[in-house]
């Protein structure tokens, strides 16, 4: 059986593949990546480094040639939707039995900005009748690494979330859910609400307290205010609106998903946000 992770180059797909070589042959295992030149050191480990893009439909159908099971990671926002519907192209024209795809939390009711390229991905691979598992992540704990750093150095905790609450996660147990489900037996036709136990931001905060040893001050502002504190923390322009726009589905409850999907693919309990907030720290 050969499985296949794309954009295995990415923060994501790096950790599905190094989870997933620990418990499955390397020559089962494919990679699909835009520069095969990354890929060298899976490549050295026996690893079938194929070239595949996204952005160019053409390169797909080869690089899924002869693969029984394949991971869709989810592409960067933007044109998305066109990009995950031609891999979803090139699975059905070689016959892929089975197909996983990294989605988002509630993706099919949530009103959340960020759901809808999810819900049309998730609708397109439904039309293949091919089996498949949507793995709905929530929050990877690392999408705050920012804020952490700052808070670690001394700045406030800053947020416009207001109570809203997010089921964060570290990226190491959405790695290795995504890889238990696709070597796995028994996910087909199954989606995972993959979250940790929804907290609010004040809560995270005092995680990360614990972990620096001192209190940490919130401060709840509007959306206005936040956007400029993260205009002034160096975020791009162009990603301002998108940050705002989190903070503000976060305060809608659009992540306060409560579910038991994630130890029930792990067969553990999801990592401590203590040890994993020490974690991220600790490697920057």
């Amino acid at each position: 059986m050969k499985m296949l992770v794309t954009g295995a180059t990415g923060q994501l797909g790096a950790l599905v593949v190094e989870a997933l070589l620990k418990t499955v042959p390397a020559e089962n295992v494919a990679v699909s990546v835009r520069d095969p030149q990354k890929a060298a050191h899976l490549k050295a480990q026996g690893v079938d480094v194929r070239q595949g893009d996204f952005t160019k439909p053409e390169t797909l159908i080869p690089a899924f040639a002869g693969i029984d099971r394949l991971l869709i990671i989810s592409s960067a926002p933007g044109d998305r939707v066109a990009q995950h519907k031609a891999a979803i192209k090139a699975a059905q024209e070689n016959n892929v039995r089975f197909i996983a795809y990294t989605s988002v939390a509630n993706a099919q009711e949530s009103p959340f900005f960020i759901a809808e390229d999810h819900r049309e991905t998730e609708k397109a691979i439904l039309e293949t009748g091919i089996p498949y598992s949507f793995l709905r992540n929530n929050w990877y704990l690392e999408n705050e690494l920012g804020t952490i750093q700052a808070v670690a150095n001394g700045a406030p905790w800053v947020t416009s979330a207001g109570t809203g609450k997010t089921g964060w996660a570290s990226r190491q147990d959405y790695a290795e859910a995504a890889a238990a489900i696709l070597s796995g037996e028994g996910h087909e036709n199954t989606t995972y609400e993959l979250s940790g136990k929804p907290i609010t931001q004040e809560e995270l905060a005092g995680v990360v307290s614990e972990v620096i040893g001192r209190t940490v001050e919130v401060q709840q502002v509007d959306d206005a205010t936040y956007e400029k504190v993260m205009a002034g923390a160096g975020v791009p322009e162009a990603m301002l609106p998108f940050v705002v726009g989190v903070q503000q589905g976060i305060r809608e409850g659009y992540l306060d998903v409560a579910s038991s999907d994630f130890e029930k693919v792990l067969g553990r309990p999801v990592t401590p946000l203590k040890d994993a907030v020490s974690e991220i720290l600790n490697e920057k």
